[in-house]
């Protein structure tokens, strides 16, 4: 497959997603909580002191969401693209099953209970082949 150029918003949602899960970014939002506290008493715990924290927690997060949910769905897309050429590889395969995400609730409902009565056969028989 040819090497793609990943977009500019691909590249950075990966990045701040990346960054975000790291140790040291948490220990960096704790001292920026922590030194905002510490900074109450300068201010008096005024209004526009709680305001400060307030907006900038807010927006950080609501864009962090985006970011995340970016990175999160192309993973997952990922993982159905080679889930599905796994399902398609092999012989005796059900490949009707390559495309279940684009199912329904309702549908997925009852392919899931078919898979758990299988199962539910399985251990049946092999609990019985274990008595003999």
């Amino acid at each position: 497959m040819p090497e793609t150029q990943n977009s500019w918003f691909t590249r950075f949602a990966r990045a701040a997603s990346s960054l975000a899960g790291k140790p040291y970014t948490f220990g960096a939002a704790v001292a920026v909580i922590v030194g905002w506290g510490l900074t109450g008493p300068l201010f008096g715990f005024s209004d526009t002191w709680q305001l400060v924290i307030n907006t900038g927690t807010t927006i950080i997060t609501f864009m962090m969401v985006f970011l995340i949910q970016n990175t999160q769905n192309r993973d997952s897309e990922a993982i159905h693209i080679k889930l599905d050429e796994l399902i398609r590889a092999f012989e005796n395969t059900n490949n009707m099953l390559l495309d279940l995400e684009e199912l329904d609730e309702k549908e997925l409902l009852t392919i899931r209970q078919t898979y758990l009565d299988l199962a539910k056969a399985a251990r049946l028989q092999a609990a019985l082949k274990a008595r003999t």
